[in-house]
């Protein structure tokens, strides 16, 4: 069994809860009230992605090369 890691991205919405986002899978969103739920929710986005793929015969990206950097910018309001 081959493992795979994913960097999740968790917004919290204003009206609460949490968006998490998957950037290597493209279109793999899903929501959660709490970040404990959120998690759960993104583990099985995932889950469901990957079959998806594997059962359209498409390779499954990882984040194995990816290079992760924040940059700060400064915006005038």
């Amino acid at each position: 069994m081959k493992v795979l890691n994913y960097k999740i991205l968790l917004r919290k919405e204003n009206e609460g809860g949490y968006t998490v986002t998957v950037p290597t899978l493209p279109g793999c969103v899903t929501y959660g009230s709490t970040i404990d739920e959120s998690l759960l929710m993104v583990k099985e986005a995932i889950e469901g992605y990957i079959e998806s793929l594997k059962e359209h015969g498409e390779a499954i990206p990882s984040d194995q090369d990816l290079l992760e950097y924040n940059l700060t910018i400064h915006a005038d309001e």
